[in-house]
């Protein structure tokens, strides 16, 4: 069964920094030939968006929003995803979560949740100003 657990949202000023962590347990990365894992967030009264995707090759893909300010990294030999965030501003408030899908994330909108079929529970994300 697969299982994606999201860790280390918390609170901060603006300016501040967050990393925050996905573990995966049901699969490892080594044992899935191609996968797509994604984090994605969702303020109150929005929709879901994507902010960064990487895929098993390594390739990675930004949110316009997060450009420049947010790495996507993966942890091949434990199966954890990460986030670091720098320079976070009010409008980084949400709950973050990250999914996963067995293709490559070029072979689709990788930022369309409908494409995932697995998703954790979130973690916290507020930045005050």
């Amino acid at each position: 069964q697969v299982n994606l657990v999201e860790s280390g949202g918390g609170s901060v000023q603006s300016g501040g920094s967050l990393r925050l962590s996905c573990a995966a347990s049901g699969f490892t990365y080594s044992s899935i030939y191609m996968y797509c894992m994604v984090w994605f967030r969702q303020a109150p009264g929005e929709e879901r968006k994507g902010v960064a995707a990487i895929d098993k090759d390594g390739s990675t893909t930004y949110a316009d929003s997060v450009k420049g300010r947010v790495t996507v990294s993966q942890a091949n030999a434990n199966s954890i995803l990460y986030l670091q965030m720098n320079s976070l501003n009010p409008d980084d408030r949400a709950m973050y979560y990250c999914a996963a899908a067995w293709s490559h994330c070029r072979d689709y909108n990788e930022f369309d949740p409908y494409e995932y079929t697995y998703c954790g529970q979130g973690t916290q994300v507020t930045v005050s100003s």
